[in-house]
């Protein structure tokens, strides 16, 4: 499918490759870069180069090649899993760790270490997304639920639209926040300006976040969140939209936040009701040493 955009005077002088970076949702720079080589991208119907600087009111095509077909492959990866039974798993996602392939990592994903793990998986989310109910970031820790069967996964789902699943957070925030607790209720959707982050928008998706303080540094915040809703990046958007972004967050962070690898976000607690035997489940893992020597590192700065 064909797409088009005339450049308007507040993008004359843009690269090419930059502007179709911003304009096309979850795509890196370097896939632009090589749609341009390749000729999917043309610029008054002839093609260009990747650093060709865009002129007010050109006409810019490009047609967005469909994605190779992906083989994902059981991979002996160690999972730490915290519970376990015929229907579903809950799982302690480590950092660094990406939850399902994608055309940048087809490897090392929660989801070839699940299929190395499990006979079955539910396939409501596709041949990529085996098992998934939901999702944390890369740089996320913490609980992940994991269906083993569609009926599982669809009674999950039921229950995480309903807002009958309760996750909580763990994080660490730049500046110091002078209330106790807090709720930030603001829309949530892909960050016009920038197509790969979100970002608090007019007519976003409802998102609510409450917070707690748990201490205060010098510098800094240990607080513990709780989702209502659980948009993409709901916790660091909210975060950074109230003035106190995540410490080490590449994508919302201060531009002099601390270089820690991530995001110092843990999904700590994740209760449910078990879909088969109405069981009320509860389960809590503690954060990464990481997590726990950057607090030791702010007391002795206190």
């Amino acid at each position: 499918m064909i797409q088009q955009h005339s450049v308007t005077e507040t993008e004359h002088n843009t690269r090419i490759d930059k502007l179709l970076t911003g304009l096309v949702a979850d795509v890196s720079r370097s896939q632009v870069q090589s749609w341009i080589t390749d000729g999917y991208v043309r610029v008054n119907e002839t093609k260009v180069k990747t650093n060709y600087k865009c002129q007010t009111g050109d006409a810019v095509e490009w047609a967005v090649p469909e994605p190779e077909s992906m083989t994902i492959e059981p991979e002996n990866i160690p999972l730490e899993i915290v519970y376990e039974d015929a229907d579903l798993l809950v799982v302690n996602k480590p950092r660094g760790m990406v939850v399902h392939p994608s055309a940048g990592h087809q490897s090392g994903t929660l989801v070839n270490a699940l299929l190395y793990h499990c006979d079955s998986l539910s396939h409501i989310n596709g041949e990529e997304r085996p098992g998934i109910v939901h999702r944390i970031d890369k740089d996320t820790s913490g609980l992940l639920l994991v269906a083993k069967n569609d009926e599982t996964h669809e009674r999950l789902a039921e229950q995480l639209s309903a807002k009958n699943v309760d996750r909580q957070y763990e994080a660490i925030v730049d500046g110091v926040i002078g209330h106790e607790t807090g709720v930030i209720d603001a829309p949530i959707g892909r960050d016009p300006s920038n197509r790969q982050r979100m970002g608090v928008i007019d007519h976003g998706k409802d998102a609510v976040t409450h917070f707690k303080v748990l201490q205060r540094y010098s510098h800094f915040t240990h607080i513990s969140c709780q989702l209502e809703t659980g948009r993409t990046h709901q916790i660091r958007v909210h975060m950074k939209y109230i003035g106190y972004p995540i410490v080490g967050d590449p994508k919302y962070g201060q531009r002099k936040t601390m270089r820690i690898g991530g995001q110092a976000l843990h999904a700590k607690s994740l209760a449910f009701t078990h879909p088969k035997t109405g069981e009320k489940l509860d389960f809590v893992v503690e954060a990464p040493p990481y997590f726990h020597e950057l607090l030791t590192q702010f007391e002795k700065m206190y």
